[in-house]
């Protein structure tokens, strides 16, 4: 199942990664081991973050998806169903209106 992971990274202890010079090896190891689909970087409510989208074949995969950056930088991450334009076509949403209209 495809998903949205949103990472959202305290200020410590990345800001100490930063300065040790060990951020960007840590940040590769985990997107090696994930292998997303998409990674995108951004802020979110002034602190730093990141966007992914991963697939999960089952939903026991998520604790290998979101331990990686709670231990390694104490971030906490939320997991969203995503969909494409042809997996909402798929979704019956006519039929759903009607039955619920």
């Amino acid at each position: 199942m495809r998903m949205l992971l949103h990472v959202k990274f305290p200020h410590e202890p990345f800001n100490t990664a930063l300065k040790d010079g060990t951020a960007g090896a840590k940040m590769r190891r985990i997107l090696d081991e994930m292998k997303p689909e998409a990674v995108y970087f951004s802020d979110y409510e002034g602190r730093r973050g990141a966007i992914l989208i991963v697939n999960l074949d089952n939903p026991s995969k998520v604790p290998s998806f979101a331990e990686p950056w709670f231990i390694t930088f104490n971030a906490d991450c939320e997991f969203h169903v995503v969909m494409t334009p042809e997996d909402l076509a798929k979704a019956g949403l006519d039929e759903l209106g009607k039955k619920w209209s």
